[in-house]
């Protein structure tokens, strides 16, 4: 199940904003949440504790629950390649991921929920299933009754520009151009720490 916490706060503890509005809490308290972690000294982190900080600040940004990221993290190590690719590729062919990747939506978990409520189509069909897999050439857009809400709107003059995907602003729509290198990918993540994290794991 995916995260539904205060996400300001696990922003904090992460060190990375995970929303916009965490963006915002980030900037007026840096520090971790607690009432000692403005004055809490700097603690050597072991390494496993880093792997745990990457994994955990991975999830948070695709909004999954231990046990989707668990799977993905499998199938990658199985997989020919580059594990860390295998597993990038794998996230960013989400449906949720990329409709927000694509500007319909500011966060993760609004992205989450346009898919759920049916508002996303996928070469004109129908798909509410977030972790839906989406490939390059496929062509997604919103219901024609959605096009018009001024949250789309909103979205997507806030957007940045993914070299990735194709976006029709005026049609709602987008075209998933290719599958994304890792330094194309707006995800802060120290994907080698994930690995070893389920690596050891295996």
């Amino acid at each position: 199940m995916a995260y539904r916490g205060p996400k300001v706060k696990v922003s904090r503890r992460l060190g990375l904003a995970i929303t916009p509005k965490a963006q915002k809490g980030l900037e007026l308290r840096p520090h971790p949440p607690g009432q000692h972690g403005k004055s809490r000294r700097p603690s050597k982190i072991s390494d496993y504790g880093k792997q745990l900080l990457e994994k955990q600040r991975l999830r948070y940004q695709y909004n999954l629950g231990e046990r989707q990221l668990r799977n993905y993290a499998r199938k990658a190590l199985q997989a020919k390649g580059n594990a860390q690719d295998n597993l990038l590729h794998l996230l960013e062919s989400r449906l949720d991921a990329l409709v927000l990747r694509a500007g319909l939506a500011r966060t993760i978990h609004a992205a989450r929920q346009y898919v759920v409520h049916g508002h996303v189509r996928v070469n004109g069909k129908k798909v509410d299933v977030p972790s839906y897999p989406v490939k390059p050439g496929d062509k997604v857009s919103l219901r024609a009754k959605s096009r018009d809400l001024e949250c789309f709107d909103y979205a997507l003059q806030q957007a940045s520009p993914i070299p990735y995907i194709s976006v029709d602003k005026d049609g709602r729509e987008f075209v998933v151009n290719y599958v994304p290198q890792r330094d194309e990918v707006p995800v802060v993540c120290d994907l080698p720490l994930v690995i070893e994290f389920y690596s050891r794991m295996a």
